[in-house]
Parts: structure tokens; C-alpha cells; sequence
């Protein structure tokens, strides 16, 4: 029996491990004009700042997730943070920006060790039954840092230069690495079929399917999506897919394990996730361009334009935790999922006037949604994970949450236009992704019910 105070570390641990990662994403964007101008970078250059990181971090979630669950979440949670925290001390004095580049790839190598890890930990603290409210405390901060990240990124970029950016983690990196040390949980449990060795094999399909998706995806906005090279590697993707799936079926030990891919909660739940986080995410993308671009507003306006979705979320995510202990996951995700797309609608509706109560409540619908969906997937995924798979629940988790706004991204920027052709209008587009975003409506329906008393 895990006591009270070893459940909060555990909690601590898993909330500050998953909250850096989205503070780091947050800062990076106000940086990278810094960066470009000090380093002499180009616009690509730049642009793989981010890509890079990105790659890397999706394609090796579900593999660390599975390295975690035979060797031990707190280990894997450690060594990913301080390795985060070292890259980005070497981003902090790198004299080019090929350096940054490559640091950037190991900074996402190592973010992916401890993304699992940190929903895996909560698992072990805690029971399925009383899940719903570290989860909503974890959203809650993962809701703070991606708020607050460009704030900080524009008051350290503007008093203290980039490099003071990816300084900010190195403390926080060992101040994590040690609360994480201090955490104790039991074991993992042992699977039903004994877990096995990881698969190589079918690791580096299941990396490269997602790394020729995410590359593809994330090149979109720039080459569209019937571009030559948008069409190759997708094709590529769907290539080495066909080949994972062949192989994962023969291999006696599967990194995706079968008890894992029949779960019904796990994978509606992933699904859930991928669309809503697309929708969402497109919606910021497209939203914020109209704002800067149609609206004129500085990006502090536009920042302050869109404060009610990260309030909304904070604040959203403890009521949602409670609904889910109330009205089980079924209600409370189909409740969420019909929020965001009611969210992304009502933008959708804004016109070129841009009212700014029509859009704060917009927004406010929007995050309270999302935060729903958050709260109540990611309890699905850790609560019904199968006994020794949390980590790799997790990784499956955490590979939506990345490929899903980059799917979001995609779709925004291919209806509105690329390399100088018009495309749809701010409605159009959103009224897509309204769409994109209610495709989440049929997993949600397949979730369980509330267990009868």
C-alpha cells in the first residue's frame, strides 16, 4: 500500500516531468527569429529546429514506453530528463545551427524516454479508481506550462537572449531528475504473457512508419499535400505500416502488445485524442494567422485573444474529473469531443469583425472541451492499460498527442493555401477541422459506461 505523501511525490514528479516538455515547445517558438538572426540560420534551418525534435520524439514513444515497462518507469523517467537537461545546456552554447539541429533530434530522443514514463508512474501510485483526479491535476499543469511558455520565452528572449532559454532547463531538468529519484512506487506488474524482450525488428518499422508520417505531415504547409515529396512519404509511411503490421502479427513478443491492441479503452481513447488534439491545433494555427494577419493584432493581443482556452483547460480539468468519476467515460468524453468541435464552430463563425466576447467565449467552449477529452482519455488509457503495459499505453498516448497537431497543421495550412495559391477562408477551414475534430464522437461512444452500484 502506497501511502498519501508517496502518492503526491509520484504525482509531482509525473506533473513537472510532462510540464517541461510543453514549457520547452512554448519558449522555442518565441526564440527561433533570435536564433535565426544570431546563428545566420535559413527559414528551413530554423524550421528543423522544431521538425527534428518532433521526428524524433514521435517515433520512439511506443518503444519507450516498452523499454519502461521491463526495465522501470522511475529509471527511464530519470535518464530522459537529464538527458533533456543536457541537450539543452549544448543548445545553449552551440556556435551553429547544424549543432542546434542535432541537439534538438537528442532533445526529442530524450523526451521521448520520459513522456511514457511520467503516465506510467501515476499508474503504479495510484488505483484505477482514484486516477481521474492526479490526471486532471497533470493536465492542469501541462496546461500552465503550454500557456505560460511563450510568456517567459518573450520576457527571457528579450532581457537575457535565447541561449538564457535553454539554460532555464538545465536546473529544472535536475530538480525533476531529483524529486524523481525520491519517488516510490511498486514494480511494474509482470504481463500475462511475460513481456518478452523488445522487438527490434519491428521497433525500427513502428519508428520509421511514424518518422516518414511526421516529416511528411509537418512539410505540408510549405509543399502541400499532392507535393511530390508529401506523396513519397506518405507512401513510405504506409509502406513500412504494412510491413509492421505484417511482422507484429508473426513476432511472438510484439511491441505493440495484443492485449494492448484489443483493448477497446486504449484505442478509442488514442483515437479520441488523435482528432481532438487535431482539431485543436489547427484551429490555433489557422485562428492565429487570422488574428496577426487579418486583425492586425501584435502577438501579445493575440496571445490575450486566446488566454480563455488555457484558463478554461486549468480550470476545466478538475470539474472534468469529477464528471468522469460521476457520469463515467462514455458521457464525459462524448461531452468533451461535442465542446470542442461546438468550440472550433463557434470560431468558425467570427467573420473578419472578430468580436472580442464572441471569440473569448469560443475559445473558453473550446478549452473547457479539450480539457474534458484530456482528463477523460488519458484516465481511459492509464486506468484500463493491461497489467505490465502502462508504458506502453502511454507511449501510444503520447505518439497521438504528437502526431495528432500535426495532422491539424496539415489540414489548416493545405485549405488555406500554400506557396502563394489562395486558398478557403478562415470559416471554411475551421468548419473542416470542426469536422476533423467530430470524428473523435465514435471512439467516445465506444468507451464503458459508468460501472452500476
Amino acid at each position: 500500500m502506497i501511502s498519501p505523501a508517496r502518492r503526491r511525490l509520484a504525482l509531482a514528479a509525473s506533473a513537472a516531468g510532462a510540464a517541461i516538455v510543453a514549457l520547452d515547445g512554448g519558449v522555442l517558438l518565441v526564440a527561433q527569429p533570435s536564433l535565426q538572426r544570431d546563428l545566420g540560420a535559413s527559414v528551413a534551418e530554423v524550421q528543423w529546429t522544431s521538425t527534428g525534435y518532433l521526428v524524433a520524439v514521435a517515433s520512439l514513444l511506443v518503444l519507450s514506453g516498452r523499454l519502461g515497462d521491463r526495465y522501470g518507469h522511475r529509471r527511464l523517467l530519470c535518464a530522459g530528463v537529464l538527458g533533456f537537461g543536457a541537450a539543452s545546456a549544448g543548445i545553449a552554447v552551440a556556435g551553429s545551427v547544424g549543432w542546434v539541429i542535432a541537439l534538438r533530434v537528442a532533445q526529442g530522443v530524450f523526451g521521448a524516454l520520459l513522456q511514457p514514463a511520467t503516465l506510467a508512474l501515476l499508474r503504479l501510485a495510484y488505483p484505477e479508481d482514484r486516477l481521474g483526479r492526479p490526471i486532471a491535476v497533470r493536465t492542469s499543469a501541462l496546461a500552465v506550462a503550454a500557456g505560460a511558455g511563450p510568456v517567459l520565452g518573450g520576457l527571457v528572449v528579450a532581457h537575457l537572449g535565447w541561449r538564457a532559454v535553454f539554460w532555464i532547463n538545465v536546473p529544472v531538468a535536475l530538480a525533476i531528475a531529483a524529486l524523481t529519484l525520491a519517488v516510490r512506487v511498486p514494480a511494474p506488474e509482470r504481463p500475462a504473457d511475460g513481456g518478452g524482450r523488445v522487438g527490434l525488428g519491428g521497433a525500427a518499422l513502428l519508428a520509421m512508419a511514424l518518422a516518414a508520417l511526421v516529416h511528411a505531415l509537418a512539410g505540408i504547409p510549405e509543399r502541400g499535400w499532392t507535393g511530390t515529396g508529401t506523396l513519397l512519404e506518405l507512401l513510405a509511411a504506409a509502406g513500412a505500416l504494412a510491413l509492421l503490421v505484417a511482422y507484429e502479427r508473426r513476432a511472438k513478443h510484439p511491441n505493440v502488445p495484443r492485449a494492448v491492441a484489443r483493448s477497446v479503452p486504449v484505442t478509442a481513447s488514442v483515437a479520441i485524442l488523435l482528432v481532438t488534439t487535431a482539431g485543436l491545433f489547427g484551429t490555433l494555427f489557422r485562428a492565429t494567422f487570422h488574428l496577426q494577419d487579418a486583425l492586425r493584432l501584435d502577438p501579445l493581443a493575440t496571445g490575450l485573444r486566446v488566454l480563455p482556452l488555457t484558463a478554461l483547460m486549468v480550470l476545466g480539468a478538475p470539474v472534468a474529473g469529477a464528471a468522469l468519476r460521476r457520469y463515467g467515460p462514455r458521457r464525459t468524453a462524448v461531452c468533451g469531443t461535442l465542446l470542442v468541435v461546438l468550440g472550433i464552430a463557434l470560431l468558425s463563425r467570427s467573420g473578419t469583425g472578430g468580436a472580442w466576447a464572441a471569440m473569448a467565449a469560443a475559445f473558453a467552449v473550446l478549452g473547457a472541451g479539450f480539457a474534458t477529452v484530456m482528463v477523460t482519455a488519458t484516465a481511459s488509457v492509464v486506468g484500463d492499460a493491461p497489467p505490465g503495459y502502462a508504458g506502453v499505453v502511454g507511449g501510444l498516448k503520447q505518439t497521438a498527442m504528437n502526431v495528432g497537431p500535426t495532422l491539424g497543421i496539415a489540414v489548416a495550412a493545405g485549405t488555406t493555401g500554400t506557396a502563394g495559391v489562395p486558398g478557403a477562408t478562415m470559416g471554411t477551414t475551421l468548419l473542416l477541422l470542426a469536422a476533423v475534430a467530430a470524428l473523435g464522437l465514435l471512439p467516445a461512444s465506444l468507451l464503458p459506461r459508468p460501472a452500476r452500484a
